[in-house]
């Protein structure tokens, strides 16, 4: 049993060290997903310029990842509905209405400029054997932006799950400038779909936010949802409404859906019914109001990590400038290869060295002339010398190209490279600033790319009125009496109305027993006849009222009367305010009222009715006892007007 405890033990860690890491959190360096690197890649091994069937770009990216065609064409649709990294064309699905992407075979795709711009350098990417071996893919991108705020990100592991909300690719930018060079900066949520949101609570990426449709409530008869808010679609959105509508909740007439290529979905309202009050119902019990909870959670170096926005930028600050600098060390590194083989070939030319090699009849021989050759020429050559590689490459040179070898140009083409050496010396000296015009040129790619309307943003910020579901809710629920049945509810056919109510309120009812209650709106209960309160069991409402009740003791029938206040309660219990057996006389909510008690006749009984003020008798508490009034046995009490 201990072998099996520990090898289900570690299958399970490994089988969600697998999921964490290689199939729901996005890594922090390059803000993708495995399945998104491995079709990014496929993309960029593709690329020819043209477009290409998503069918074929899903078959070549099952080389590199083993789960299937349908989550490759899935993440591929995601992904291009971005509109940063994939050029699409064809019917891509609609994110507003929630339609679905035509079937791969009819729809085709590309990598954009501005992904290769941003991931693309095959010299600088690690690389492991893909699944099963044949193939090289891809470890992690070198991403020279936060890739990870723009597109943002959703997923579901073993123990633990992301919500990264998306941002303004210009903003992010913007932030990560700032960053560089010391400044303060701030960044907040911005979706695709548009509307609005509160970020009032946001919390650097790990709180929540509040988001709203646009609505245009120009008309005073009709309102027009003009953008969604993130997270719903109009199918989603009109099904709330109407959902709300059935409840009573809000009043509408018809609701129609003209959205194309933008939103438009028309609510028409009801006879009596205008747009603005039925705005702040809208945002209360349908879609066009959420609540999103965001997690920032992300891989790094390896392991799950929860991190703020902030720490997001410092982090990928700090790696455009690694990246960039690795960029330019590589280039130099290439240019001064080149420029040495340049040189080289310039000499074997213009000395003639390669006459020497006329009589050799050996290989040994001839590289050892070539070498020898060179020797006259050690100070133009430098420290690196002639190595036998390079004795390789100037024999590969065609007996053409050494007639027609033309030393000017040869010249040119050296000053040409040591012009580019120096540039990218001054480069890696001041590599913030070319940090800075690196991201300056991203900026400028984005404002002129129509597809991305200039990287403009979406969602309007700005702050929500608080939304009380229970003020915007119409109070139309009549509720009815029949004090002769005693039946209480809002299906009561007799009777008369007590109360309008909505459907969220409470009720509070004090039956002629003495006992009290809180519960939801009946629709037919039996309280009894003669009740002495029915309302709207609001606390702030009932704290206020001053409860006056006037009873007969069981045994003598003398009158008492108590007076209390009402501070708490639990729902649907029992409270009994009088001791059992007692009879209650009257019962009133007035502070200040004069009442009179009407006794029993009686033998030598000569006052048969006395008046009294409740105002003359102290508030108590609730379960305190009554007063005793006189000491004769009531019948009746008449409380006035």
């Amino acid at each position: 049993m201990a072998y099996i405890k520990n090898l289900f033990d570690r299958n399970f860690l490994e089988y969600a060290s697998y999921v964490i890491k290689d199939r729901a959190i996005p890594d922090l360096e390059d803000g993708l997903k495995p399945v998104q690197r491995r079709i990014l890649h496929s993309l960029f091994e593709m690329d020819d310029g043209k477009f290409h069937k998503v069918a074929n770009i899903v078959g070549h990216c099952m080389q590199y990842h083993p789960h299937g065609d349908a989550s490759i064409g899935s993440a591929l649709v995601v992904l291009a509905n971005k509109d940063l990294f994939i050029d699409r064309q064809g019917n891509f699905g609609n994110i507003y209405t929630g339609d679905e992407a035509s079937a791969p075979r009819y729809i085709e795709c590309r990598s954009t400029p501005l992904a290769k711009a941003i991931f693309y350098n095959p010299k600088l990417t690690p690389t492991v054997d893909s699944y099963d071996g044949r193939k090289k893919e891809p470890v992690l991108f070198p991403a020279k932006i936060p890739v990870i705020l723009v597109i943002g990100a959703e997923g579901i592991a073993v123990g633990m799950s992301t919500k990264i909300l998306p941002h303004n690719v210009l903003e992010v930018l913007e932030a990560e400038k700032a960053c560089l060079q010391g400044k303060k900066f701030e960044l907040y949520p911005d979706f695709p779909t548009g509307g609005q949101v509160d970020v009032s609570d946001y919390q650097d990426g790990n709180g929540k936010v509040l988001v709203r449709a646009k609505l245009d409530t120009s008309d005073p008869k009709r309102i027009v949802i003009r953008e969604l808010p993130y997270g719903s679609t109009t199918e989603s959105i009109i099904n709330s409404i109407e959902n709300a509508a059935k409840a009573g909740r809000i009043k509408i007439q018809g609701i129609s859906d003209f959205t194309t290529e933008k939103v438009e979905i028309e609510i028409r309202l009801a006879r009596g019914v205008y747009s603005e009050e039925t705005v702040d119902a809208l945002f209360g019990f349908t879609e066009c109001e959420q609540s999103i909870s965001a997690n920032l959670l992300v891989i790094r170096n390896g392991l799950p990590s929860v991190m703020k926005i902030t720490d997001v930028i410092k982090y990928h600050s700090k790696l455009l400038v690694k990246i960039l600098t690795k960029e330019l060390e590589l280039e130099k590194s290439e240019l001064q290869d080149k420029l040495h083989l340049r040189n080289l070939e310039r000499i074997f030319v213009e000395e003639r060295i390669y006459k020497a090699i006329e009589k050799m009849k050996t290989v040994k021989g001839v590289n050892d002339a070539v070498i020898a050759g060179f020797k006259p020429f050690a100070k133009e050559i430098g420290p690196r010398g002639v190595s036998t590689g390079d004795v390789e490459h100037l024999l590969r040179i065609p007996i053409r190209r050494i007639s027609l070898y033309d030393i000017n140009k040869a010249r040119e083409e050296m000053d040409t490279i040591n012009a580019r050496i120096k540039e990218i010396n001054h480069h890696l000296k001041n590599i913030t600033a070319y940090a800075l015009r690196f991201l300056d040129g991203i900026i400028g790619k984005i404002k002129a790319d129509e597809e991305l309307e200039g990287g403009k943003r979406r969602t309007k910020v700005g702050l929500f009125d608080k939304i009380d579901v229970k003020e915007v809710v119409r109070k139309d629920v009549q509720l009815k009496y029949d004090n002769t049945s005693g039946y209480l509810g809002t299906s009561v056919s007799g009777g008369e109305v007590v109360a309008e109510l909505s459907p969220f309120d409470r009720i509070l009812v004090m039956r002629g027993n003495g006992l009290w209650s809180v519960t939801d709106i009946p629709e037919k209960a039996f309280i009894g006849p003669k009740a002495v309160y029915i309302g709207q069991a609001n606390k702030d409402i009932i704290s206020s009222i001053i409860f006056t009740l006037i009873y007969a003791e069981p045994k003598t029938g003398y009158p008492c009367i108590k007076r209390f206040q009402i501070e708490g309660w639990i729902m649907n219990k029992d409270y009994a305010l009088l001791p059992d057996g007692c009879t209650v006389l009257h019962g009133d909510t007035r502070p200040k009222f004069t009442f009179a008690v009407k006794y029993k006749p009686k033998p030598r009984l000569k006052v048969l009715s006395e008046a009294f003020k409740a105002q003359d008798y102290n508030v108590k508490g609730i379960k305190a006892g009554g007063v005793r009034l006189s000491a004769k046995e009531a019948l009746a009490v008449d409380s006035g007007k």
